[in-house]
């Protein structure tokens, strides 16, 4: 690891929780899912409706919809993003790379290094239709360990890659501050990618007229973007956190961010516990504002439509919830 180096960056001035993003308590009314084990970050869902989801002992769980909950397997490290692979799982593990978990409790190596260096940090992947996996790694630098250390450096060295079914790996984007949740369009015409560290959303086109092209889909959010899903003709951004004044007053003063680095753990940045789940439409329009400031339902790592049902992860909390969409 090379010296800490403070890259400054500023901010747009924090979106207030009113107007489109009224804070709102309407989370709190979900219901609670406990897994027995802490921080299941994602969810995913296969079409007979199990949910599998990993949490911070590395283990693959699976949880029936009348919530019994069974090990699928222990794949080691951290495991993160969740995706169904047809009856598999394809597992972004933070320690360990991108993982096939097969619902019998196989587990396979998918990707773990690039051009043969090791991944920092596997986050988030989407899956297409003829099998490629899109896939995020969010540091060169820091490992999910010390991730807070890369969010308060700012160095932009995030990237997201390509898995094509005979293995091959291409890189399709770099330069991103924390790259995290990634997700496919319903056309798979294009992938949207969320910037943690610049609370922002990137849409890239990887088929049609508009192929290679990139643009700026979101800006400027009000917390934190963390994992990214498509359905119901809609764009789910779960915010781990909303923003915090004390870490937009430090991204353009290097001294700052020095003075915090240095802090002990205990005392750096942590999010804040008010759950947030955002839903978009395709033209950046916003749809869906489900909060609780309560903090019950909180640390808002993902969100998964599934038959009329958002699953929410949350990445400090033995439960995911589910929360019955009007």
């Amino acid at each position: 690891m090379s010296a800490f180096t403070p890259h400054p960056w500023q901010p747009l001035p924090a979106p207030k929780l009113t107007d489109d993003f009224e804070k709102n308590d309407v989370l709190a009314g979900a219901t609670l899912v406990d897994v027995g084990a802490e921080g299941p970050e994602d969810v995913a869902i296969a079409v007979d409706g199990t949910m599998f989801t990993g949490t911070a002992d590395g283990s693959i769980l699976a949880v029936t919809p009348s919530g019994e909950v069974s090990l699928v397997a222990h794949v080691g490290g951290r495991p993160l993003g969740v995706e169904m692979h047809g009856d598999d799982l394809v597992v972004s593990n933070a320690d360990l790379g991108l993982q096939l978990v097969s619902r019998q409790g196989a587990v396979e190596t998918l990707v773990d290094t690039i051009n043969g260096d090791r991944m920092m940090l596997a986050n988030n992947a989407t899956i297409a239709s003829d099998g490629t996996i899109y896939f995020t790694d969010s540091s060169q630098r820091w490992n999910l360990e010390h991730y807070v250390n890369d969010l308060v450096e700012g160095q932009p060295t995030g990237r997201v890659f390509a898995r094509s079914p005979d293995g091959s790996v291409t890189q399709i984007a770099g330069d991103l501050q924390f790259a995290n949740g990634i997700a496919l369009d319903g056309a798979e015409e294009s992938i949207f990618i969320a910037e943690t560290g610049r609370y922002r959303v990137y849409r890239r086109w990887i088929k049609g007229d508009r192929i290679g092209e990139a643009e700026l889909f979101l800006d400027n959010l009000p917390g934190f973007p963390d994992n990214l899903s498509f359905g119901a003709d809609t764009l789910w951004i779960g915010l781990a956190s909303p923003r915090q004044t004390a870490i937009d007053i430090m991204q353009p003063r290097s001294w700052m961010r020095n003075l915090t680095y240095r802090m002990p753990e205990a005392l750096k940045p942590k999010p804040v516990r008010h759950g947030i789940v955002l839903g978009y439409d395709t033209n950046g329009g916003l749809t869906h504002n489900l909060q609780d400031a309560t903090g019950t339902v909180a640390v808002t790592t993902s969100a998964r439509f599934h038959d009329g049902r958002l699953v929410v992860g949350m990445l400090m909390d033995p439960a995911f919830a589910v929360y019955d969409l009007p």
